[in-house]
């Protein structure tokens, strides 16, 4: 039991929401008809000494009777959809907020990096948050002054150490902030998403450091939606869904789990209006074909098909539309951006449809998921995500034999020639 670094035993959280009235009085005498009896129904509430809410709240509990093991040098992927509870449960183990219920108990240092630029002041430049981010993550100053160059050299910020940080881009902010919280040598590192704001190569050089660190005997905590980046760090898994644990152990078990759950196989599914306020988001998407208006759940490899997106907005507003192509495992097959490289930008007022056409002859026969995004490309905001939401299936029967070798690839490609050199 000595390596023992965190358990956690019947872990809850209970928020309480509060709701505002739905319509809103239209006349004087509606309003104050409305909050008289609002008052009285609060008072009864009072003086009953009861369980239960007041009229405009319900309770929600984000996590509920969840308990698990780490021991020192795991590498443990939390992965679960939207809602599930992931960031609260990072939260209450980085003691940043209080369970309701249950108890978490930790063996030495916690490094946390779970939003971006946490614990830095916008107006201190970074070399000064740098010292103080170190402080609040528990380093002293002699270990910040040990690790300083190693620290800036790695967050490659060197001409604007001395900037207010209120004047960094969000990929400066994280690349300080993973530079500090990687290099204080934490016992446990929590990682929640972050790593999606910066580009390719810093995503590159943040996966090396997190193995290194696991590789000195450290432990790792990583959420994230990139199920690809989880398996290539993790080696166990816990599949969070709807505030309890659906399933825990190996990262392939694991990722197979969290890819089968909740999948629509018919080609087509539709989404309820999201009960949090959103600018846009999607009610729906399809797999057709180019010639048939019918929802397909099989394709066949060599003919064209399209992605049939429908989305609504509250407000006009500019999106652009991301789709992403996940195989069985988890690995991203392709990405599909209506920016790239047609520059497409979609001026949404109310209701849009919108078709992404796919050429044949490029999915290996086999099953996908779909991830879906709206999104601001320029200022890193995200409207609306919807992750592996529609599988579908490619299938192919003349050839195959010859397609099912494994050594094909993960995709078909014809765009090559050969020719012989004199």
């Amino acid at each position: 039991m000595s390596d023992l670094i965190i358990k956690v035993e019947n872990l809850s959280k209970k928020y309480i929401l509060n709701h505002q009235r739905k319509t809103k009085p239209s006349t004087f005498r509606e309003s104050v008809e409305w909050n008289i009896d609002l008052a009285l129904k609060s008072l009864r509430h009072i003086f009953r000494k009861d369980s239960t809410l007041p009229p405009t709240q319900e309770e929600f509990w984000a996590l509920k009777d969840v308990s698990f093991e780490v021991r020192a040098g795991d590498r443990l992927g939390i992965i679960g959809r939207n809602g599930s509870g992931k960031s609260t449960l990072l939260k209450i183990l980085s003691r940043i907020v209080e369970p309701t219920k249950g108890k978490v108990v930790t063996h030495g240092r916690i490094a946390s990096l779970l939003e971006i630029g946490t614990g830095f002041h916008a107006e201190l430049t970074g070399r000064e948050n740098i010292y103080l981010n170190g402080a609040i993550l528990g380093m002293s100053r002699r270990e910040i002054k040990q690790k300083f160059d190693e620290i800036v050299a790695f967050a490659e910020i060197d001409k604007f150490l001395d900037t207010p940080v209120k004047f960094y881009s969000s990929g400066m902010y994280v690349r300080l902030a993973f530079a500090v919280a990687a290099h204080i040598e934490p016992d446990i590192l929590i990682v929640d998403e972050v790593l999606a704001v910066g580009d390719a190569e810093f995503q590159k050089k943040c996966l090396g450091k997190m193995k290194d660190v696991s590789g000195a005997g450290r432990t790792i905590l990583f959420v994230s939606h990139d199920i690809g980046m989880v398996r290539s760090i993790c080696d166990y898994g816990l599949l969070l869904s709807h505030g309890t644990i659906e399933s825990i152990g190996g990262m392939e078990e694991t990722t197979k789990a969290y890819l089968e759950n909740g999948r629509s196989a018919v080609g087509s599914i539709e989404f309820a209006k999201p009960k949090d306020e959103k600018i846009v988001w999607f009610t729906g998407i399809s797999i057709r074909s180019k010639d048939q208006e019918v929802a397909l759940e099989r394709i066949d490899f060599q003919e064209p098909f399209c992605i049939d997106f429908v989305f609504e907005s509250s407000i006009p507003v500019d999106v652009m539309l991301g789709a992403v192509i996940l195989n069985t495992e988890g690995t991203v097959i392709t990405t599909f951006y209506s920016d790239i490289p047609s520059g497409k930008i979609f001026r949404v007022d109310g209701i849009c449809h919108v078709r992404c056409g796919v050429l044949q002859n490029f999915l290996r026969p086999g099953k996908y998921f779909i991830s879906l995004s709206l999104f601001h490309r320029t200022q890193h905001t995200t409207y609306d995500y919807k992750d592996s939401v529609l599988s579908f299936e490619v299938s192919n029967c003349s050839e195959k034999d010859y397609f099912n070798n494994a050594q094909q690839g993960v995709v078909i490609t014809r765009n090559y020639s050969w020719e012989e050199q004199r």
